[in-house]
């Protein structure tokens, strides 16, 4: 009688592990599907079939949040409902990252409202928006003495150390001056985004490397735009240093003067909209 028990209890056993490993496979099986269903709508459409799916939104203190809605114009341009993805997607982002002050100068909540709303702002359009190749943000009060190539600088990325350094007083005047095409904050993001999108593999690190090799593809075949982009002076010189120079200096002029970016070279403007996703606040 026992060794029937004994028997019984063994088969019982094997029954829920099989069951479980066939779930698990099942799943396993459902996702791969899903993930191809979604690669094909992406190589269709340029653009990931979802971007903001949450269980529940994260909020911003009432002091967060009075920076971000007077001192953060693109969050004023967004519907909503996209207010309330984007002030999740900013108190998400300040909960991830290390903030550390240098020199004199004491981490508040504008500086990590309007540092992450930069970040927040540039990979609105992408599902994963939290740069994993960041996890130190160090702001100096001005420019600051780089021991990487012994020379001061007013930003810099450093993909090893996983930091991202600003100068307080260069971020803010990138955005007291809106229409200039110059915005420090926004330069040094999409080098870190640029960076990360060639590590990672997920939906929209490969649609922002696909659509920048597609722009790339563009200027390299086609001499007429692109002498006509040299020519222009729209960009900056800098902007021609290296093609991740060029990419950041791009973006800072795609941001900060879309109207005038899509009037001048609309090919160009839409190899960065669909690189970047996006699709909201007038863009």
């Amino acid at each position: 009688m026992q060794s029937i028990l004994i028997i019984q209890k063994y088969t019982i056993g094997s029954k829920i592990i099989l069951g479980v490993f066939i779930a698990l496979l099942l799943y396993l099986l459902i996702q791969y599907i899903l993930k191809l269903l979604e690669m094909g709508y992406v190589m269709k459409y340029k653009r990931p079939y979802f971007v903001h799916f949450y269980t529940s939104l994260r909020k911003l203190s009432q002091k967060q949040n009075d920076v971000l809605k007077n001192q953060f114009r693109f969050f004023n341009k967004l519907s909503e409902k996209d207010k309330k993805y984007f002030e999740h997607r900013v108190a998400s982002f300040i909960n991830d990252k290390d903030f550390i002050g240098r020199g004199d100068i004491q981490i508040t909540e504008e500086i990590k409202v309007l540092i992450a709303s930069t970040a927040v702002m540039l990979t609105f359009g992408f599902r994963d928006f939290y740069i994993g190749l960041i996890q130190k943000i160090v702001v100096y009060p001005d420019k600051f003495y780089s021991k990487t190539n012994k020379n001061y600088h007013k930003g810099e990325f450093n993909p090893k150390l996983q930091t991202l350094v600003i100068s307080w007083a260069d971020f803010k005047s990138g955005f007291e001056k809106p229409k200039d095409n110059i915005n420090l904050g926004i330069h040094e993001f999409v080098h870190a985004i640029h960076l990360n999108s060639l590590k990672e593999r997920d939906i929209s690190s490969t649609i922002f490397t696909d659509s920048f090799k597609e722009l790339t593809d563009l200027l390299t075949k086609n001499k007429p735009l692109r002498d006509e982009l040299t020519q222009s002076h729209y960009l900056r010189n800098y902007a021609f240093t290296n093609q991740f120079e060029f990419l950041a200096v791009t973006i800072e002029s795609f941001i900060e003067t879309p109207s005038d970016f899509k009037l001048q070279f609309p090919e160009v403007y839409f190899k960065i909209r669909q690189m970047l996703n996006f699709n909201f606040a007038g863009y």
